[in-house]
């Protein structure tokens, strides 16, 4: 989660007195990408008239809550060191507290629990002594879809405007990053 939004959730429930809610909207972006936004507002009118703003505004499709929820899975997701750590020992230490698939990113190590498991893997890896990084749920897509370069940069501007908006904490897709949109976003 970036820091400015873990920021700005601090400052909100910082000023005080007022009532949070959690709230969730699901659409689909240019290209139909399927777009999945949480959001933690004390304005729930605000906020439906912002998402559905950007939507409209971008080219997408503000859809009913359980459009598309289906199309995401939630999991636990912990990232770890890997310094000084035996993956195959760790791999086979973690099955049993519902490890699904472990994964290496330069000097870290991601797993991937189902939401159910995520309380049974914290509490392994602190018995393990492992420092953890970072442990949050995410919606990860079942697949992905893929785009030609420009409408997938139109989709990913719709993203960026749902990740800006205060009142949204977490902006979930199924695009696909591929070699050429990425060589295509470094080039401007």
């Amino acid at each position: 989660m970036p820091k400015d939004v873990i920021q700005r959730a601090i400052t909100k429930a910082e000023a005080g007195g007022d009532n949070y809610s959690e709230a969730t909207f699901e659409g689909t972006g240019p290209g139909g990408v399927a777009i999945f936004v949480e959001c933690l507002t004390d304005n729930n009118q605000r906020t439906v008239s912002n998402v559905r703003a950007i939507f409209n505004k971008r080219g997408g499709v503000l859809g009913k809550n359980g459009s598309l929820s289906f199309l995401f899975d939630r999991k636990g997701i912990f990232n770890i060191k890997k310094e000084g750590l035996n993956i195959e020992e760790l791999e086979l230490e973690l099955i049993d507290a519902g490890l699904e698939d472990i994964e290496q990113a330069d000097d870290m190590l991601i797993l991937t629990t189902a939401m159910e498991d995520f309380g049974n893997m914290q509490k392994k890896l602190e018995e393990m002594k492992v420092e953890v990084e970072s442990a949050e749920l995410q919606r990860i897509p079942n697949s992905r879809k893929e785009l030609d370069v420009e409408t997938s940069k139109k989709a990913l501007k719709v993203i960026e405007y749902l990740e800006d908006d205060d009142d949204v904490q977490n902006v979930y897709h199924d695009l696909e990053m591929t070699d050429e949109l990425e060589a295509a976003l470094q080039e401007e």
